[in-house]
């Protein structure tokens, strides 16, 4: 019996149809949601839950999600500007008694890099609280500028806290709460305990956490139940003036300062480690400052001109460290991070920017060294 090559084309064509369609309906149910999942949630915006990690008022700002105000648009740089947009170390805290969590987000700028996780960059993570301790659920994978997404279901109707970190290296420019439409929710008290003020560079902002509550002012966050301010600018933590203006301007537990991956070359930290400590100074004269020195990289391993730089760049900081104790400055901490990720050299994920087990490494580095120093007393 004779089978014509078109009759065979044919059954070729239909079957790889099959298997096409196969696979986008498996990849739709994992990925994409339809609006039919969302049956009877109600949705609430900002009136009907607390946003944390800022102590800037929204009538100073130009977005609610921005942490510079908008007075200082003009007295930074532009890129310094322009990631002040992006969300890093925000998140939103609410209690409900729904069986459902859902979300729905708008990104400013849907933003991709080659070295970290869409997740990291523009998801959402939510916690809840168990036990009076922050206790991981889900994480809201983006899509496209506009996202919702099913983040927990089928619990009781008890009343919860939950907590949302919003994306790392994106901005947003609303976002809403989905719950079923028999519950409700609303705005928890304000944690009281004073904040602890981060100033730094890629890595302080989140670079490269697989998704927003692994960076490490968010894991710092979480295990001490306290406010912390991300001012982490990637490629431009440099210790500049109008900075320091604006964190000398709160009232923190204290300040971390780890800016040195982006200080190079050495003259920078020179010129600008203690004019940053003074303006710091001038309405903070007692609060205590942590000037972290320059991670260790992998390629010291085997770099000899990185092993040089490090050393450069570290005794510049020492130097600077020195002065100010030498001339009569109080509470001002040098922090040698040489061990901070541990001595596997497994931290980073380009042997710069953290992965999850860097940011966990140094997260638990920083709490020792805040305890050891009796920081947390407040």
């Amino acid at each position: 019996m004779k089978i014509s090559i078109k009759n065979i084309a044919l059954s070729i064509f239909l079957c790889l149809l099959s298997i096409f369609i196969i696979a986008c309906q498996q990849n739709t149910s994992t990925n994409i949601l339809y609006s039919s999942e969302f049956d009877g949630i109600q949705y609430f915006g900002e009136d009907s839950f607390l946003l944390e990690g800022t102590d800037i008022p929204d009538s100073l700002k130009d977005s609610k999600y921005d942490r510079l105000p908008i007075s200082y648009k003009d007295l930074v740089r532009e890129p310094v500007w322009n990631l002040s947009k992006n969300s890093a170390g925000l998140s939103i805290r609410f209690l409900s008694n729904s069986s459902v969590i859902t979300a729905k987000w708008e990104l400013l700028n849907n933003f991709s890099m080659d070295h970290m996780p869409d997740t990291g960059i523009k998801g959402i993570d939510l916690y809840f609280k168990n036990n009076n301790k922050w206790q991981y659920v889900n994480t809201g994978r983006p899509a496209g500028f506009n996202n919702e997404y099913r983040l927990i279901d089928n619990m009781d109707n008890e009343l919860r806290e939950y907590k949302i970190f919003l994306p790392l290296y994106d901005g947003i420019k609303n976002i809403e709460i989905g719950i079923d439409s028999s519950s409700f929710i609303q705005k928890p008290k304000k944690n009281e305990k004073k904040p602890i003020i981060f100033y730094g560079t890629s890595i302080t902002q989140g670079a490269c956490a697989s998704r927003p509550g692994m960076a490490h002012t968010n894991i710092i966050s979480r295990k001490l139940d306290r406010n912390v301010i991300n001012f982490g600018f990637s490629g431009n933590g440099r210790m500049e003036q109008p900075i320091s203006k604006l964190i000398s301007e709160s009232d923190p537990a204290f300040y971390v300062i780890e800016c040195m991956p982006n200080m190079y070359p050495p003259d920078l930290v020179t010129r600008n480690t203690i004019p940053l400590v003074n303006e710091i100074r001038s309405k903070n004269p007692n609060t205590p400052i942590i000037l972290v020195d320059l991670f260790t990289s992998p390629i010291i391993a085997l770099d000899k001109n990185a092993v040089n730089g490090t050393n450069e760049m570290n005794n510049a900081l020492k130097n600077e460290y020195k002065k100010m104790v030498d001339n009569g400055y109080e509470n001002i901490i040098y922090l040698d991070s040489e061990k901070a990720l541990g001595n596997d050299f497994e931290g980073t994920v380009d042997a710069v920017h953290f992965t999850d087990l860097g940011f966990i490494r140094y997260s638990t580095f920083l709490i020792e060294k805040f305890k050891e120093y009796n920081l947390l007393s407040d």
